[in-house]
């Protein structure tokens, strides 16, 4: 077991998973607990409860559990000591969320010891990796039944609701049980290093922060695309959409970090004030402008994969901007879709042409300088720059990269986002969680667009299977004399 860090070390705590046999809670939370568990960073007293409707002893989950982590981890990255610490730590409790049935057991095992806060007890952490109208009842219940402490923190996936009114009302039903400082709000695209690391490298290096503005940016392009179609989660995304499931949430956070003005200091309330004050500059889309701005696809074989024909969108791309001093005039484009040529998610910054052209005489081509942030498939960052190809005789220009990849320049494995996610819950640390009023503003700025689409009846353009999504995206920008980058694979 590698020794853990001392600033690293966390408190106990409790930590109790709703929806526990579910592919969230499965698949994404139980391998971060592991390696999170193999680094030593889980402390003695800390138990992990699983809570759901299936009929499972403790004995049964662990055993479920313990084959997940076989069939989703590398196998040079299991280490039976960490496993089993692991595995001593699970509990499981049947219950079904809106009964009240079976709740006094999670009451008994939470009670066999005071929550404090993490010396004389143990801080408690409900996530709720369940439907989104399943969070009030839940915490409602947890009230009831006396499991709620000052120490108490909530985990809420996304999406919050469908729209704004259903936000607002979830948002109200926990916000009577939780303090806001106790709700923590995720999304998993803000725990990539990657997207973590933008804020390092704007505020952390004086070399780019000058050129970050209307002066040099000539547009951004944040791109989330995946090769895979919808698969089990059909009942799901016939609910929620492309533009519900991805653009108001991870698209738009990705693109308030890219925008935001510099804060005071990087901490959890600075940053977040930073982050709505962009959301409330976007340039809103209503009418007819919804129209000419955005565009909906969907995968030729959706259909199939529903079992009957349906409008809902698989792919969004849209174009924005964002009304103030530091960005005004420049575009930002973002599209996201299902069945797309390759998995990728990047964000582009493409600077504007250099004012005079310095080599009349140049052979060869020059492109534009941008800097590409790679989320997916490699996490790292590319330098597009203008170099001139080695040889005698006369210049000849050639577009050439400067290339971080975080496999290769640092020793440390790149973790899961819910690895760190899940530890700055335990800690306390709500920086890189979305706070009520921004995803309030996302969906204020999202709504008009879904109210357009319905009111006039827009159905989906069809688009083919492993392709770049419907030709009428690349008209955003084409009308704008530009083109999507389209990174090599």
């Amino acid at each position: 077991m590698t020794a853990p860090t001392p600033d690293l070390v966390l408190p106990a705590c409790d930590f109790t998973v709703f929806g526990a046999t579910g592919d969230l809670a499965l698949h994404k939370l139980l391998p971060g607990l592991y390696h999170r568990e193999l680094e030593g960073q889980l402390p003695e007293g800390t138990r992990i409860i699983g809570v759901s409707r299936s009929p499972l002893d403790d004995a049964g989950y662990r055993d479920l559990v313990s084959h997940t982590l076989f069939d989703h981890i590398p196998e040079d990255n299991l280490e039976a000591g960490a496993l089993h610490r692991l595995l001593r730590r699970l509990h499981h409790i049947s219950i079904d969320a809106g009964m009240p049935e079976r709740w006094h057991d999670l009451h008994g095992l939470l009670k066999d010891r005071p929550a404090g806060d993490g010396e004389s007890g143990s801080i408690r952490i409900f996530y709720l990796a369940v439907a989104p109208d399943l969070y009030g009842p839940i915490c409602h219940r947890l009230a009831e039944f006396d499991l709620v402490t000052r120490e108490c923190r909530v985990v809420l996936e996304k999406p919050i609701g469908d729209g704004l009114e259903s936000s607002r009302q979830i948002n109200d039903a926990v916000g009577e049980v939780f303090e806001e400082r106790q709700i923590f709000r995720i999304d998993h695209y803000l725990g990539k290093e990657s997207v973590q690391n933008l804020l390092v490298t704007r505020f952390a290096n004086t070399f780019l922060e000058p050129l970050w503005n209307s002066r040099w940016v000539d547009h951004v392009q944040i791109t989330v695309a995946e090769r895979p179609g919808v698969r089990h989660r059909t009942d799901y995304y016939e609910a929620a959409g492309a533009l519900r499931d991805m653009v108001q949430n991870h698209l738009l956070q990705l693109l308030c970090l890219v925008a935001m003005e510099p804060p005071t200091y990087v901490g959890p309330e600075t940053v977040r004030d930073e982050k709505l004050k962009v959301l409330q500059a976007l340039a809103p889309l209503v009418g007819e402008d919804v129209d000419r701005n955005t565009v909906r696809g969907q995968y030729a074989s959706y259909p199939d994969d529903i079992g009957v024909p349906t409008n809902t969108e698989t792919f969004v791309a849209l174009r924005t901007e964002v009304q103030n001093w530091r960005w005004a005039g420049v575009p930002f484009y973002l599209r996201t879709g299902k069945r797309m040529a390759r998995d990728e998610s990047t964000i582009e910054v493409v600077l504007k042409e250099p004012p005079h052209a310095m080599f009349p005489q140049s052979e060869g081509v020059t492109t534009p300088n941008r800097l590409t942030i790679r989320m997916k498939p490699d996490e790292g960052m590319q330098l597009h720059v203008t170099a001139k190809v080695p040889g005698p005789g006369g210049i000849r220009l050639h577009p050439a990269s400067l290339d971080l990849s975080y496999d290769t320049a640092f020793d440390e494995r790149c973790p899961d986002p819910y690895e760190r996610l899940l530890m700055d819950v335990i800690r306390g640390i709500p920086t890189l969680f979305m706070r009520r009023d921004e995803v309030e503003a996302a969906w204020a700025w999202v709504t008009p667009i879904l109210t357009r689409w319905h009111d006039t009846s827009t159905e989906p353009i069809r688009y083919a299977d492993g392709t770049h999504g419907p030709a009428e995206a690349s008209t955003l920008l084409s009308r704008d004399g530009r083109t999507w980058q389209e990174n090599p694979a």
